[in-house]
């Protein structure tokens, strides 16, 4: 089982929908994943830390119900199999979900909803036949009368392959018609299941959530797709992102939404580690010269819920929290430059047991009680996380470029300079200018342009004295705790 759900996170790749909207202010520019939290854990942090830091939104886990694993013990991919569309999960039920919803959008921090319906569970599931909420179902008959769905709601008879799953990524028929390594695949062409996908969006969006990322969306035809989202209800909160966003790789989504570029972390990571003679000042071209989508529609992140485990594209390129000096610097980077929109990543911590380059252990759920529920998070005194929960989002040099990248989010780089290595530093048009250091040696600046409205004053944090001229001197440790240094038009004291 474990091998089968390794394949079917390789190749699942999702869709992120809103619809566009006039963009209120103030200008909030990044999402962040809070992966496998308690709804009352998310609205909490709505209240108490992102609205006061400037994030535009959360990506929650699928709150609709599913499959429960017991061997593995409870792995977080048990969401992404679907027994049905209940509001009923490890996160809460209906009620919780819904006190969420309107918790968050009532200080203006909207949910975004991981929708699974390309597929049902796994064909040879074997964990008996009720969800975890008790929903009946039939793996074997294709019986599942919660929603309702029967055997002819399934792509079975279309897909011709002799195991009846996807055996060549190469062709589309296989890729849209057939099981995604046994899950049982959803026939979205048909009306009747169409209806019933509409209503359990639609149920969402009456709820109050402000989009969808749209699991496996590659595996479903993008007209189909594109017919879904056409029959959902006005999103009825304000949306401050003012995006479409979706993971995929095909332009033939990109009238759906965003598209992931899962390129992205992977070529900031293989940058950062200094692979294949990469280096930083070979960033002033990042984006659409890299062989990557324009960036009006691309959603970026440094790492996801899939690939920071290994899984899906990138593997040991990938940075994550386990290496959290070049993981800083990769995150702040992609909110100090102007491509793409950008999504951060709020983990958990897990026990690494790596054999052959493989983590055994990328598998395992969120932090859990003996009869599997949820951990809360814990909030220490230095408003950072406890109780198995990472929270890179709540780290001070994230935290504080997700608010950089709010106020120069419309201006250009300006400026830019490298010391044709590993030391790189840019401007976003007189609001902004940020240093990074990622050479094995001091980096010692000093700039005069892009600064003229600052001026220095005494704080409790690291200090940089702006002389009336806009002269100013940056330094940088190689060794330092704070791989850069950032300022901004708001942030003098």
């Amino acid at each position: 089982m474990r091998n089968i759900v390794l394949l079917f996170l390789l190749v699942a790749l999702g869709l992120y929908w809103t619809q566009y909207k006039s963009s209120p202010k103030p200008i909030r520019t990044s999402i962040v994943h809070l992966f496998e939290r308690r709804w009352i854990d998310i609205a909490l942090e709505c209240e108490r830390y992102l609205v006061q830091h400037g994030f535009a939104g959360i990506q929650v886990s699928p709150p609709n119900e599913n499959l429960v694993i017991m061997n593995p013990w409870r792995p977080w991919w048990e969401r992404y199999q679907p027994v049905s569309y209940k509001l009923c999960s490890r996160s809460g039920n209906e009620s919780e979900f819904r006190d969420m919803v309107t918790r968050c959008n009532n200080v203006g921090v909207p949910i975004y909803v991981d929708a699974v319906f390309n597929h049902m569970l796994n064909s040879a599931a074997g964990f008996g036949n009720r969800g975890i909420c008790n929903s009946y179902f039939s793996a074997e008959h294709h019986d599942f009368p919660s929603v309702p769905y029967l055997r002819f709601d399934f792509n079975d008879p279309i897909c011709k392959t002799p195991s009846g799953d996807i055996e060549n990524y190469s062709d589309p028929i296989q890729v849209r018609y057939c099981r995604l390594y046994g899950l049982l695949d959803l026939s979205q062409w048909k009306d009747d299941v169409r209806s019933k996908i509409i209503d359990f969006l639609n149920h969402l969006i009456d709820l109050g959530v402000a989009g969808f990322r749209i699991d496996a969306a590659k595996h479903v035809r993008p007209e189909d797709i594109n017919v879904i989202l056409s029959k959902l209800n006005n999103l009825n909160v304000n949306n401050n992102n003012n995006t479409k966003k979706i993971p995929i790789q095909s332009s033939e989504y990109f009238r759906n939404g965003r598209v992931t570029e899962f390129k992205y972390g992977m070529q900031l990571g293989t940058v950062l580690r200094k692979w294949n003679g990469e280096k930083m000042a070979n960033l002033k071209s990042r984006g659409e010269s890299w062989h990557m989508m324009p960036s009006n529609i691309a959603f970026v992140f440094v790492d996801n819920h899939d690939n920071q485990k290994g899984h899906g594209s990138g593997e040991s390129s990938i940075l994550t929290f386990w290496n959290p000096r070049l993981y800083k610097m990769a995150v702040g980077f992609m909110l100090a430059h102007p491509y793409g929109f950008t999504g951060i990543m709020s983990s958990y911590w897990w026990p690494k047991d790596i054999q052959n380059g493989t983590d055994l252990n990328d598998w395992v759920g969120p932090p859990s009680d003996s009869d599997g529920s949820i951990k809360p998070v814990t909030i220490y005194a230095d408003e950072t996380c406890g109780n198995g929960w990472i929270c890179e989002h709540r780290w001070d040099e994230i935290q504080n470029m997700v608010i950089f990248r709010n106020f120069v989010s419309k201006e250009p780089i300006t400026n830019w300079w490298d010391n044709n290595n590993n030391q790189v530093a840019f401007g976003r048009a007189g609001k902004g200018f940020v240093v990074f250091n990622n050479d094995d040696r001091y980096a010692y600046l000093r700039i005069e342009r892009d600064l003229d409205f600052y001026e220095g004053k005494a704080c409790t944090g690291i200090q940089i004295h702006v002389a009336a001229n806009g002269m100013a001197h940056f330094q940088i440790n190689y060794q330092a705790k704070h791989p850069f240094i950032e300022i901004h038009v708001e942030a003098r004291l």
